[in-house]
């Protein structure tokens, strides 16, 4: 079966850092710059794109 997206226009990347250091923020502007995202979704108001789980939203985790 052929792929309808060619693989060679995706990249699988991965951030780790300690708590509190901003991944959640840099991911945000990364899909906002890119155009994947129409608008910077903010931690602090449970708006963040990777933050999608009822947990995270409560407890302010990703």
């Amino acid at each position: 079966m052929a792929r309808s997206h060619p693989l060679d226009r995706y990249r699988n990347i991965g951030i780790m850092a300690h708590i509190d250091a901003g991944k959640t923020t840099t991911t945000e502007r990364i899909l906002y710059y890119t155009g994947k995202s129409y608008k910077i979704g903010e931690v602090h108001e449970g708006t963040a794109t990777m933050d999608w789980m009822e947990q995270e939203q409560e407890r302010g985790i990703t």
